[in-house]
């Protein structure tokens, strides 16, 4: 049995500087996300592109969102498995083509968690864990692209 979840948020343009789109540089790639209850992001586009290079772009949202989800599961799972997690970092990468319409894509992604566990945990045990949370994260069941695994542990 399934169960469908909905979601919601809005997306609204921030960057005209006073005539609109009537000029293709005459505008700025900014925006906000704004949800109900929650703080407003500020965003723009991949400074490759010209956006402002201090604002999240969905480049950066959709890899961080990735990066979070695998993580909250790890949590999860390694809970329901006796692994005690001390602290869990990660420094995500990812590869992108642009081509020369203009479209772009994901290629992969490397998730690289530091993960600290109590001395004598069982590594082999607590690293077999990543390779099951792509069956269950949201957002690492949506993607088209390849997501890698690239945990360290830190013993303490």
């Amino acid at each position: 049995m399934t169960t469908q979840h909905s979601y919601t948020s809005t997306i609204a343009w921030t960057g005209n500087r006073g005539e609109g789109t009537k000029t293709y540089r005459g505008y700025d790639r900014t925006w906000e996300i704004r949800t109900p209850g929650k703080p407003t992001v500020s965003c723009s586009n991949d400074p490759l592109l010209g956006g402002d290079p201090g604002l999240h772009n969905p480049e950066d949202l959709l890899l961080s969102s990735l990066a979070s989800c695998h993580m909250l599961w790890y949590l999860h799972l390694a809970s329901s498995a006796g692994i005690t997690v001390i602290a869990y970092e990660d420094q995500p990468e990812a590869l992108g083509e642009t081509e020369r319409s203009g479209a772009g894509r994901f290629l992969r992604a490397t998730l690289k968690p530091v993960i600290t566990v109590p001395a004598g945990t069982d590594l082999a045990k607590a690293d077999a864990i990543h390779h099951e949370i792509h069956k269950v994260c949201y957002i690492a069941r949506s993607v088209n692209f390849p997501v890698s695994y690239e945990a360290r542990y830190v013993e303490r």
